[in-house]
């Protein structure tokens, strides 16, 4: 579907277009000289098609749809007018690949960094945050995650209002910049996961429904009408989807996809469209003889979604798990706001470490039982965070976590997750405690959209007693929300960045933490002291981490072996030199032994 270049010689390319019980549909192109309406012919039952020869690469188009309008093509590749502009052909054979050895990486290795590309650098483009690859590599992170880069309205957006599932956002540069920035990632030894939004589509720019049914009143969704995965006519849009899964991963090397929020994707077909998403995915890393994976965020804590099909699952690499996330956020912050109502005791700590938290309990929040036994899934099908871009920018000042806990607790909060046998994530600027907000931004061209979306905020905020945050439409909300660029670190943000860089050394290299096995797996709390313990073991070697939630110093015990980390060491910001007797208040140590397994 879509345009396709047949003959870069001759200019050969087709148009192809699904226009459900439309009479008449025409393409119509525009270049320097002016617009051509070029007739369609109905090759098949609401599938339209036009041969056009001695075509411009990379000419400009719509579809007219007769007595309704003219429209971007839903399996447009670039928008370089926006979402209500013509679509534009892509060559996609023009760019010139150089990763023909890269493999891709096993699932348990991964240790991913979460960004935002408009924000990462100052300049907000593919090309720039290719250049930045080099400190991510000084870092220690292997992977990273772009949040959504289909086109979306105005100048910027947070990306899940993307307008059609193929574009990329011409704000941050052209289908070849992005080739280019997931090219050299693969160059030096990075594997790029990114983000794809199936559940919904944004409210602006969004021209399906013109073309036919893609959506349906059969369920709700908080966007409204759900996307079509199983009503009347729901073929479509299935097949755009998978399409769609594989497009990023063939045409532009993606090494994987992050599946937004599928719990709001309703589909009660025989066969569920995340199991032939995750069963696409599979045919397309064979044929391309690469690893790929597929990440779910879901707040259901539902193992049907990770397990196989043939024990009644749909086939998902791994998925996001929030509940880690929320036990270690409430135990430092004391937030009981919203669904932080189910979380914040210490003794919870033991179980997330293993499973969900939430394993069938009753949940305060959700006003009823909630998740299933994950005991049994291994650790590398889980992603876990301290910090994300929802658990920031779903916040009313976008807060991060350096804003809500001191800066000992908040070494403590990155010592959680690296000794979890889960896929660690980071947030962009989480690793050199970023002090600037990332807020949710957006920039609609109309103006009831723009007035929407604030009233709405206030609406989500209402749970957590949120009533004054930035609007935002506002310019200044999303220059707020920039990366400070290096050179402007304080003296605070080079220890952070010291501690995040040699703690990752740490994980990836030792084979008690590198090794995802939650089985040599131990987590044990005094609640009274607020004193935990994690213990991670491989083979005859055994680390132990201790952190003092609490405000006393213990003595360290001898037996638990010789000292190997210390957050207190100066270089993290603390006031020792060497190794300490003593694990002091809001403290971290972890100790290495070989001795008693």
């Amino acid at each position: 579907m879509g345009a396709t270049i047949l003959d870069k010689q001759t200019g050969r390319a087709e148009f192809r277009v699904f226009a459900f019980n439309k009479k008449k549909v025409e393409l119509l192109l525009k270049n320097a000289a002016g617009e051509t309406v070029v007739p369609m012919s109905e090759e098949e039952p609401h599938i339209y098609s036009a041969l056009i020869e001695n075509a411009a690469q990379e000419m400009l188009y719509k579809f007219r749809i007769d007595g309704e309008g003219d429209f971007p093509d839903p399996y447009s590749h670039f928008q370089p007018e926006g979402v209500h502009g013509f679509s534009q052909v892509i060559d996609h054979q023009k760019y010139q690949w150089n990763d023909q050895g890269w493999k891709g990486k096993d699932l348990s290795e991964l240790i991913i960094y979460e960004l935002h590309i408009g924000a990462f650098t100052p300049e907000g483009t593919f090309r720039a945050a290719a250049e930045r690859l080099d400190y991510l590599l000084e870092l220690g992170v292997n992977t990273i995650e772009l949040m959504p880069v289909t086109q979306t309205p105005g100048k910027w957006n947070w990306g899940y209002d993307g307008a059609n599932l193929f574009s990329v956002n011409k704000n941050y540069g052209s289908p070849d910049d992005l080739k280019y920035l997931i090219d050299r990632c693969h160059q030096k030894g990075l594997a790029a996961i990114l983000d794809v939004v199936y559940n919904h589509l944004g409210p602006e720019g969004n021209y399906l429904p013109a073309y036919g049914p893609y959506f349906t009143l059969k369920h709700a969704t908080p966007w409204g009408a759900a996307v079509n995965f199983d009503d009347q006519y729901c073929e479509m849009m299935r097949s755009m989807v998978l399409d769609n899964v594989r497009y990023w991963l063939e045409e532009y090397h993606f090494d994987g996809l992050r599946l937004d929020a599928i719990h709001s994707i309703k589909d009660e077909s025989p066969t569920h469209i995340l199991q032939e998403i995750s069963s696409t995915a599979k045919k397309t890393a064979a044929a391309l003889n690469r690893r790929i994976w597929l990440i779910a965020e879901t707040d259901e804590n539902n193992v049907k979604i990770i397990n196989p099909p043939d024990k009644g699952g749909y086939g998902i690499d791994a998925q996001w798990m929030d509940d880690f996330h929320h036990c270690v956020h409430t135990v430092l912050t004391g937030e009981k706001q919203g669904y932080y109502i189910d979380y914040g005791r210490l003794e919870d700590l033991p179980k997330v470490y293993k499973n969900y938290l939430y394993t069938g309990e009753y949940s305060q929040f959700w006003q009823k039982n909630r998740g299933s036994d994950a005991s049994r899934n291994p650790g590398a099908q889980f992603v876990v965070s301290i910090q994300n871009h929802d658990q920031v920018g779903n916040r009313a000042g976008g807060e991060r976590l350096g804003a809500l806990v001191d800066f000992p607790s908040l070494k403590i909060a990155a010592g959680l997750l690296f000794f979890s046998p889960y896929i660690p994530l980071l947030f962009m600027g989480e690793e050199y405690a970023e002090k600037n907000p990332f807020l949710f931004f957006t920039d609609y061209e109309d103006p009831k959209l723009k007035a929407a979306v604030s009233q709405g905020r206030k609406e989500e905020f209402k749970a957590f007693g949120w009533d004054n945050f930035p609007d935002p439409e506002e310019d200044s909300t999303f220059f707020s929300s920039r990366l400070t660029p290096r050179e402007n670190w304080d003296e605070q943000n080079k220890q952070m960045f010291a501690f995040y860089r040699d703690l990752i050394t740490l994980r990836k290299s030792h084979p008690a933490l590198s090794n995802l096995d939650k089985e040599n797996t131990e987590v044990t709390v005094d609640k009274e002291s607020q004193l935990v313990e994690i213990r991670r073991w491989h083979g005859s070697v055994e680390l132990t981490a201790l952190f003092n939630l609490g405000e006393n110093d213990f003595p360290l015990p001898a037996s638990k072996g010789k000292q190997i980390f210390n957050a207190g060491w100066k270089k993290y910001g603390g006031n020792r030199e060497g190794d300490s007797d003593v694990l002091e208040k809001k403290g971290m140590i972890v100790l290495e032994s070989t001795n008693g397994l």
